[in-house]
């Protein structure tokens, strides 16, 4: 099916994509793989994936502005997204005028860049942070878009894409979970095999040690890795509504389960490549040290596989879901794995000229066909939405879907999960207890705790 401009309207975007291509059920792990996802008001709901969407309903065409800007912030993927905007122009006859600002830069200055003079549209997360933008009367909602995309989503997807005040403000796209990153050629070579439990783990990790490897890469040079170790040691040891509880304010960081989240982490810290000099590593630098066989193992997201280039290296990366640790908890398996998506500015100078244009291209983005595009060009993700085509799907991305799957309960991760000004100093101190987990734990949970109740949020 043709488009131009002349005939465009928001709301036939998706319903001219389902003529042109067709609509493709997306298998049950994959439309389930975020139940239990972002923490939101209410718990997000767990019922079973709905069918693939049918077509969208006719709209009177209306003419569509020309263009859309678009901040591009997510490292490495700007070609990707690229090549998902040239399709939409293609189909739509809207140009998307990308701006790429660093991420970190971006990310840090994000209250000001949309406070300011931000883009129309902005690559972005789900959780509490989005939902905290939200509120601040920062980001427009996009209710009316998500009625027209809702039935390509999970429940839980739509859970995590809303604001405090009940509205979407989230297009999902994407997201990946945190896992125990190996190579399969040095365990096939070494005789070892994937722990599932604390002493299976350590024994592992005795093993890698005997062999010359360092069990456990680290890297905090960029400080946010070290928030995804105290989550899952968070998780595994107070389950996931604990995770919830202790990033919104509801628990305190004083209580004895944080402190044991802490004792769990100490315990490994052993396996671990030199504290030391991993603040001085980046995260790439952690992912080669397994790539390069000098670690055994790397704790992170999936989208580590975005710094190895060489497909034959990249296709003998494996990972496993971290071990149990002997809790209560064992059985929810919780992980982290955020959702990435896009958000709408408020803010935005030029939105109320652009906001056809915004909208069509939240929603071609929402589309199984512009998440497909995007993921042809990088297999460390899987698709959000339930229409996409899984059929090119590597071994990588099955693996990715099979743990995101299974897993009982999902979190975003810590940065995304709470405070925005609370995560950036959070990074601090655990570095701080990094450099020496021997110090008094009282008075440095009580240092987090009293920085929380300093910021005076409700």
């Amino acid at each position: 099916m043709a488009f131009t401009r002349a005939a465009l309207s928001r709301r036939t975007v998706l319903k001219g994509m389902a003529g042109a291509a067709g609509l493709l059920s997306v298998p049950n792990i994959i439309a389930a793989c975020t139940s239990g996802a972002s923490p939101t008001p209410s718990a997000a709901p767990t019922a079973a994936p709905t069918a693939a969407p049918s077509a969208a309903p006719s709209a009177a065409p209306t003419a569509a502005p020309g263009s859309v800007k678009f901040a591009a912030t997510w490292s490495g993927d700007t070609d990707a997204l690229k090549a998902v905007a040239e399709k939409f122009t293609a189909k739509t006859g809207i140009t998307v005028k990308f701006n790429t600002p660093d991420p970190q830069t971006f990310s840090d200055q994000i209250v000001s860049y949309l406070q300011g003079t931000p883009d129309d549209t902005l690559t972005w997360y789900a959780g509490y942070r989005m939902r905290y933008y939200a509120e601040q009367g920062l980001l427009h909602d996009i209710n009316d878009v998500w009625s027209t995309i809702e039935s390509n989503y999970s429940d839980a997807f739509k859970a995590a894409s809303t604001g405090n005040d009940g509205k979407q403000y989230l297009i999902p796209f994407y997201n990946y979970p945190w896992v125990v990153i190996y190579r399969k050629s040095v365990f096939a070579d070494k005789g070892y095999t994937i722990p599932t439990t604390l002493a299976s783990f350590k024994a592992l990790g005795d093993k890698m040690k005997a062999d010359g490897l360092v069990p456990l890469s680290f890297a905090d040079k960029d400080l946010w890795p070290a928030e995804g170790h105290f989550d899952i040691f968070n998780m595994r040891v107070n389950g996931y509504q604990y995770h919830v509880d202790l990033m919104a304010g509801k628990a305190k960081w004083t209580d004895p389960r944080t402190e044991a989240a802490f004792t769990a982490w100490k315990d490994l810290l052993p396996y671990y490549a030199g504290i030391t000099g991993a603040m001085g590593r980046t995260w790439q630098e952690g992912i080669n040290e397994v790539v390069n066989k000098t670690a055994g193992m790397y704790f992170f997201g999936t989208f580590a596989g975005t710094a190895v280039t060489d497909p034959v290296v990249h296709d003998d990366l494996d990972f496993f879901t971290f071990p149990t640790l002997g809790t209560a908890y064992d059985s929810e398996m919780a992980i982290d794995a955020p959702i990435n998506g896009f958000l709408m500015a408020a803010k935005s100078p030029t939105l109320a000229e652009d906001i056809d244009a915004a909208k069509a291209w939240l929603e071609y983005l929402a589309s199984g066909e512009g998440q497909t595009a995007f993921l042809a060009a990088n297999p460390n993700f899987v698709a959000c939405a339930k229409d996409a085509d899984t059929s090119g799907y590597v071994q990588f991305q099955k693996r990715m879907a099979e743990i995101i799957g299974s897993a009982g309960a999902i979190a975003q991760f810590l940065d995304r999960d709470t405070d925005p000004v609370f995560a950036t100093q959070m990074n601090s101190f655990l570095q701080t207890w990094l450099n020496d987990p021997e110090q008094d734990m009282t008075k440095f949970l009580k240092s987090i705790q009293d920085f929380w109740d300093s910021l005076g949020i409700a």
